[in-house]
């Protein structure tokens, strides 16, 4: 870090890794310009809170650094804001789903597949036409905090009904990474110039099939595993009527096929250029949903 604080504008603050990265940059005495949709109540002196809604009117202030870790296809909208306020370098979240969803059965996430791709590119075509330094981060399975939408799923399904269903023996390979590994991975690379006009894969710390994943899920619980394997067929009729049910209206039968499917990355590369260390897969009681 440098002896001065550094001013750090940060887009998608409230979110799961936005919320990791204001507790990283105020320990490292960052002063942060945290952006968001609705009002914040400022509270803090290193974090000045703005809306977006307003910033239009605002008089632009100096912030050479940017980190984005709201939905990449959001960021377009902002580049202008970017621009009044002089940015010289950002860290972009993608994620490793433009990958592993490209030939997804369900068209919806063909769609996400094909939008981080367009706009990982459109990202790029704009900050070198305006001098701007970039990094891309692709997270693979995003958990933590009681607060993220892949593990904190599992955990309140097992919450509910006391067990799990798979389909086949699910043994897909997976990478969960805590959402505070990829804070510090954004923090990391804001400061390397080793990492200017690059893009990294960060997997977690740990290489574990599905069923192993959801059996931890249940230790963590102090419960004693209960995975059911269910056909496809069934697989399909529960998730058309789960689905309905607005906590689970994102579940597909996409999801289920990819159980048995490896979706592993190598971040290699990652721990060369900014000494990438995640930690082991390991849920803490600060992971783990409140009783619903």
């Amino acid at each position: 870090m440098q002896n001065e604080p550094q001013s750090v504008g940060l887009l998608g603050a409230t979110s799961l890794v936005g919320e990791c990265l204001l507790q990283k940059l105020k320990r490292n005495d960052c002063h942060v310009t945290a952006f968001s949709r609705r009002v914040m109540k400022q509270d803090d002196n290193q974090i000045t809170w703005r809306q977006l809604v307003h910033t239009k009117n605002a008089t632009p202030n100096t912030i050479p650094l940017w980190i984005c870790v709201a939905p990449i296809w959001t960021l377009p909208d902002h580049f202008n804001l970017l621009l009044a306020h002089s940015a010289e370098r950002i860290i972009v979240l993608s994620s490793t789903s433009r990958f592993t969803k490209h030939n997804s059965s369900d068209p919806a996430e063909q769609l996400t597949a094909l939008r981080l791709q367009e706009h990982e590119a459109r990202l790029r075509k704009w900050a070198m036409a305006n001098n701007i330094d970039w990094i891309i981060l692709r997270p693979t399975l995003i958990y933590g905090l009681g607060r993220d939408k892949n593990i904190t799923e599992i955990a309140r399904f097992i919450q509910r009904f006391g067990f799990f269903p798979i389909f086949g023996p699910a043994k897909g390979l997976r990478q969960p990474i805590h959402a505070e590994d990829v804070a510090t991975a954004c923090f990391n690379v804001l400061f390397s110039s080793k990492t200017t006009n690059q893009a990294y894969n960060l997997s977690g710390g740990e290489t574990l099939s599905y069923r192993d994943m959801v059996n931890q899920v249940f230790a963590a619980f102090h419960r004693t595993p209960r995975l059911i394997t269910i056909p496809h067929w069934v697989f399909k009729i529960a998730i058309n009527c789960i689905c309905k049910l607005p906590r689970y209206r994102h579940w597909t039968t996409a999801m289920a096929e990819r159980m048995n499917t490896d979706l592993t990355f190598d971040s290699s590369d990652a721990i060369q250029d900014f000494d990438f260390s995640p930690r082991l897969f390991k849920l803490e009681p600060k992971d783990l949903p409140l009783k619903t």
